[in-house]
Parts: C-alpha cells; sequence; structure tokens
C-alpha cells in the first residue's frame, strides 16, 4: 500500500511537461502580445497576425503592441505605457530581433529584455517569452533567449520561430513569415499556455 502511495505521488512530477506554470486566465483577462514585427505581423494582413489568431485560439483579448523595426531599448521605453493603459494579466514577449540583425550586442539585447520582464513582473503581471532568431548560415535562436527563461522561471516557447523561418513555405520573405507562418506561431503560443495551465 506504502508503495503505491509513493508511485502516485512521483507520477504526476514524472509526466510533467517542464513548462512552468503561470496563473489561470479569467475569461475577461487581457494578453498583451509586445514586439517588433513579428508581433505586428509584417508579410501578412492584421487579422492574420500571430496576436489576432492567438486571439481567436485563447478567447481571450490579446492586444497586438508590435512595432517593426523597434529595438530593445525603445520597446523598454515604450513598455510602460502599455502596461498602464491595458493592464494586462499576461505579456507575450517576442523581442530583440532588430538588435540581432543590426549586431548591436547580445548583452545589450538580453539587458533589455530581461528589464521588460522584471517591470511585467513587479507589476504582478505573468510573462511568457519567445525565442527569436539571429542572422547566420543556419536559423537558430539566440542563446540568451533560454537563459533569461531560466532566469525567471518563464514559460518559453525557443523553437517554433527558428521551424518558421527555415521552411520556406511558411515565410513572406527571409525574416518574416507569411500567414501560414503566423498561424503556425500562434498555435505553438496556445499550446505553451495550455502546458503552463493558463489556459
Amino acid at each position: 500500500m506504502r508503495l503505491c502511495s509513493v508511485l502516485l505521488l512521483l507520477l504526476p512530477t514524472a509526466c510533467s511537461s517542464g513548462i512552468p506554470s503561470i496563473s489561470p486566465l479569467d475569461n475577461d483577462a487581457v494578453v498583451l502580445a509586445f514586439g517588433n514585427s513579428l508581433t505586428f505581423g509584417t508579410g501578412a494582413s492584421t487579422a492574420e497576425s500571430y496576436p489576432a489568431v492567438l486571439q481567436g485560439l485563447i478567447h481571450r483579448k490579446v492586444i497586438n503592441a508590435g512595432v517593426p523595426g523597434e529595438v530593445t531599448s525603445q520597446g523598454l521605453a515604450r513598455l510602460p505605457e502599455f502596461l498602464e493603459k491595458h493592464q494586462p494579466a499576461l505579456l507575450i514577449l517576442c523581442h530583440g530581433g532588430n538588435d540581432l540583425l543590426r549586431r548591436t550586442g547580445e548583452k545589450q539585447a538580453a539587458d533589455n529584455v530581461r528589464a521588460m520582464i522584471r517591470m511585467a513582473k513587479k507589476r504582478g503581471i505573468d510573462v511568457v517569452l519567445i525565442g527569436v532568431p539571429k542572422p547566420g548560415l543556419s536559423v537558430s535562436i539566440a542563446g540568451f533567449y533560454k537563459e533569461i527563461a531560466r532566469e525567471f522561471d518563464a514559460p518559453y516557447e525557443g523553437q517554433i520561430l527558428a521551424d518558421i523561418m527555415s521552411t520556406g513555405s511558411l515565410k513572406n520573405d527571409v525574416i518574416h513569415p507569411n500567414s501560414q507562418g503566423y498561424a503556425k506561431l500562434a498555435r505553438s503560443i496556445a499550446s505553451l499556455l495550455r502546458k503552463a495551465k493558463a489556459i
């Protein structure tokens, strides 16, 4: 009997996805999707951006706060206004691609991403982090995203954008998905939110 009890206690741990849990989103919760052109939806229509598709998948309001061409220092300066205005329960942060493209330094981008996460968490807002590919012969996600996700114990999607940008049929150009690519990104984020017990 005692052995059975021990096995039952261990079973949830063995089946765990390893993804940190975050607070469940109320039906009227606001989700803030914050970033640059990947969030804005460059390469597709407004209705085909990942925040718009995600809203339909999770049945919560998702604000598209993407600004094409923005670097993380600009995002850091812009974020407080959006947190104050929309009072989100969840921040989906997908930022840093332009820093990497312009080669302004991964450390600066990482520090700014950390500062944005701290800003949200200080207000009691959960954060989901999306890793962004760095320039190179092969498409791979910059390593600092995974480190930051571990540091803040945040749910993290660290492969989907590399997969999308490695697949010609999912790209509009060399750095932006098309509508099919954004839909795939939205489905991946929705899946992550389910695993994190947010929905």
